[in-house]
């Protein structure tokens, strides 16, 4: 790659950060029903995912995790409640999963385009699964790390449940269609440099 085309991405991986953190900190990103945070933050990550490939889009997924954990501290009644529960496991929590949807957003594109998917069907098909991931991913986790703690029981299992009904049918839809339609414009963008 010349050094234009790096230049390039930098700046876009740049301008999708920014973005995360703008959606991360004003009442964009989030759309709080009582314990539970649907959240929009997953669109940018899948996006560079697919634009700028696994490894920025990783970053992406860094910075989109910082954000949560960051959320932990200000005030998210459901973070703080894990960071009282156990820090290290809270900040695998939040790091992980996120930087895992920018990961598997850029190679599972990369998969896709190779098997001859047509565009279109390749990134509608990684936004729904960059944002599915994050659920199974984030969920799965705090099954693991959380399951058992006083956080456990009748609490733990509505909000388990609602992870995989309201909430991520709402952040798949909105991911899929979001994704779906900014990754072309970007991609072609990219294209031309």
């Amino acid at each position: 790659m010349n050094k234009s085309g790096k230049v390039h991405q930098i700046t876009l991986t740049a301008i999708l950060a920014a973005i995360i953190v703008l959606l991360a900190f004003t009442p964009l990103g989030y759309l709080r029903i009582g314990l539970v945070s649907i959240t929009f933050l997953t669109v940018p990550v899948v996006v560079g995912g697919i634009v700028l490939g696994p490894v920025y889009g990783g970053i992406l997924g860094a910075v989109f995790g910082l954000t949560s954990l960051a959320q932990c501290f200000m005030g998210d009644v459901f973070g703080a409640t894990l960071l009282n529960l156990n820090l290290a496991a809270t900040v695998a929590t939040c790091l992980v999963p996120r930087i895992l949807i920018g990961v598997i957003a850029g190679v599972l594109y990369r998969v896709l385009r190779r098997v001859r998917v047509m565009k279109a069907g390749a990134f509608v098909l990684t936004s729904i699964a960059g944002s599915l991931s994050n659920t199974i991913l984030f969920v799965g986790m705090l099954v693991v790390f959380f399951r058992e703690s006083y956080f456990g029981g009748t609490a733990f299992w509505t909000v388990f449940v609602s992870f995989f009904t309201f909430n991520s049918v709402l952040e798949i839809v909105v991911c899929g269609l979001l994704g779906a339609a900014l990754s072309p414009v970007l991609t072609r963008l990219a294209a031309k440099e």
